[in-house]
């Protein structure tokens, strides 16, 4: 019968394992090195096209919001890290930046509303944006990035149908290409009431007004008064700032109304009740704000509605007249001329006498300053405005900020008087100055149509703030904004806020389970928070621990011929393809098998 007898090789006795030993050692050091050093450094390439993000904020969460506006439609990207824990803090949202610390944003031309007659291309126009946004966003993440499409006053002025169609490309479509969350409600015509609430929650979340863990001195503060049970909690907490919002179709206002009589007297329409904490329970984090929305009173609406009024004023001044002639515009700059058309298609032309002042008034018309007001104070269209707190802060964007930045470079804190001055010089400009001026790069922010309808549309601006609602002209706490503290404040921002609200419930039961239960070790909670770099030196010191100590079990074993002979368990298999590899020593012969 054969017997199996192992002979391991010892460090003493065999120069050989020696070396095979060392260069197993010295590739291993090397593989471990390498992961050392690739690791970390692959978790710093995030993306293909590069941003600028703080690394230590850990695993980081993206999320994607499509503004689809009048007259083109913007892609934003958003990222933030783990919540906090804290109930009273909210996730802390920031916008996605390059490497060169701007801000990733995108603009494709027409609007979505312009597909109103081929629906079918809607995706198309949509796909590009989200191409650039892909690029920014690590592949892996793709999966659990949410997607909103949200369309503004372009797409509200549409039939219901045409809108339908539009969005039902989209969400057909887009789900082919890209893998991003996006059930259909993430694909919504959102009314101007949203719009407005979407804006105020940006500037007051980039102003740091919804923290309630800390309170700087100096901060204004507010007694909030909330009704709970059969009782009422009041709460104390940072005074928060209004907004305007006026785009190129709507225009919307809004600000928080903490009085509880004053509240009780406005219509509940004009009324939202905000909660932004993770649970609607949280009323440190519920806020009372007076939102209205004007469809219609965008700058490049009014625009159209008063070219409209211009040739109805005209045709009735010149009853009787074939001859064509040009429609005198105190709105734009003296001796330039344009073509428009009117509210039946018919062309005309109109020709500019540059006066500002003679503008703002020619423009309250179209305010319906005079339509009956069912419960006063009122303001544009007959709509009750609740009276203002003349020492609240408030924000303009969009149109608030071109009209004062653009052309005058005056964005920032407003004043009237020089506003008005700013224009009036303007405009009275004859035009061919003013187009030289443009052409020698004199205003480098301003495109051409924004130049050609500064006059008009600064003074439209201008007449809503003070005569639509009602803020007189030594208001001095009005600030134009497009960045606040670095940081876009655009409704996009404040809409992502809104939609990802409940999204810090999970961190924090999970983190009230563990405390409870206490199921996690210390140990284990060590290595969780471990930074890879230091888990891996750990491996490594673990590993030469092990190499160490065999090496000197090496040393302590005896010499081959001195090895006792131990008998294999192959002596209880009966199949030589089930023998164990060893030495065979038959009839006082040993040779290896």
């Amino acid at each position: 019968m054969a017997r199996i007898y192992f002979n391991l090789p010892c460090l003493a006795s065999n120069g050989k394992s020696v070396y095979s030993l060392w260069k197993f050692l010295v590739l291993g050091l090397a593989l471990i090195i390498a992961l050392l050093v690739i690791v970390p450094w692959s978790s710093v390439t995030r993306n293909f096209y590069g941003s600028h993000i703080d690394e230590s904020l850990g695993e980081l969460h993206y999320g994607i919001v499509i503004d689809c506006g009048s007259s083109g439609s913007r892609v934003y990207v958003y990222y933030w890290p783990q919540h906090s824990g804290n109930p009273k803090d909210l996730l802390n949202v920031q916008q996605l930046k390059d490497e060169t610390g701007e801000a990733v944003v995108k603009k494709v031309s027409p609007g979505l509303s312009s597909f109103e007659n081929n629906p079918d291309a809607a995706s198309d126009h949509i796909k590009e944006l989200l191409l650039f946004a892909a690029g920014y966003i690590p592949e892996e993440k793709h999966a659990e990035t949410s997607l909103y499409v949200m369309a503004t006053a372009g797409m509200r002025m549409l039939s219901e149908s045409a809108q339908k169609a539009i969005l039902s490309d989209l969400r057909k479509d887009i789900k082919k290409d890209f893998k991003f969350i996006a059930p259909e409600n993430h694909y919504e015509v959102i009314s101007g009431k949203q719009e407005g609430v979407y804006a105020w929650i940006a500037i007051n979340y980039v102003l740091d007004k919804f923290s309630h863990s800390t309170f700087p001195p100096g901060q204004e503060m507010v007694n909030v008064v909330h009704n709970e049970g059969s009782g009422t909690v009041t709460h104390t907490r940072k005074k928060t700032v209004g907004i305007i919002d006026m785009g190129g179709g709507s225009v919307q206002i809004a600000f928080e109304v903490t009085d509880p009589e004053q509240i009780k007297n406005i219509p509940s329409p004009l009324v939202s009740e905000i909660h932004l904490g993770c649970k609607d329970s949280d009323l440190e984090h519920a806020y009372r704000v007076y939102v209205t929305t004007f469809l219609g009173y965008g700058a490049n609406s009014a625009r159209e509605r008063y070219e409209n009024m211009l040739v109805l004023q005209h045709k009735s001044s010149i009853q009787g007249t074939t001859r064509a002639q040009a429609i005198p515009d105190v709105c734009l700059p003296s001796g330039m001329a344009i073509s428009g058309k009117d509210a039946v298609g018919n062309s005309h032309e109109f020709l500019g006498t540059g006066d500002f002042s003679a503008c703002e008034t020619a423009l309250e018309p179209l305010m319906n300053l005079t339509e009956p007001c069912l419960k006063s104070p009122c303001s544009l269209n007959g709509v009750h405005q609740p009276r203002i707190d003349m020492s609240s802060q408030f924000y303009g964007f969009s149109e608030f900020w071109y009209s004062t930045e653009d052309v005058f470079k005056m964005g920032g804190r407003y004043e009237y008087w020089a506003f008005h001055n700013k224009a009036k010089e303007f405009c009275s400009t004859d035009w061919k100055t003013l187009e030289e001026w443009y052409k020698n790069g004199n205003y480098p922010k301003a495109d051409d149509h924004r130049f050609r309808f500064q006059c008009f549309k600064g003074a439209w601006m201008s007449q809503v703030f003070h005569r639509g609602f009602s803020f007189p002209t030594n208001f001095k706490k009005l600030r134009s904004a497009q960045l606040v503290n670095g940081k876009d404040v655009g409704w996009t921002l404040g809409a992502l806020i809104y939609k990802t609200r409940y999204l810090p419930l999970r961190d924090i039961e999970n983190d009230k389970e563990h405390i409870e239960t206490q199921a996690t070790t210390t140990w284990q909670r060590a290595v969780r928070t471990m930074d890879t770099q230091f888990l891996m030196a750990a491996c490594v010191l673990v590993v030469l621990a092990a190499i160490v100590i065999y090496m000197k079990h090496l040393k302590w074993c005896p010499r081959t011929e001195d090895l006792k002979r131990v008998p294999s368990m192959s002596l209880f298999m009966t199949e030589q393809d089930q023998m164990e590899q060893g030495v065979e020593v038959v009839k006082g012969q040993t040779f290896n098998i």
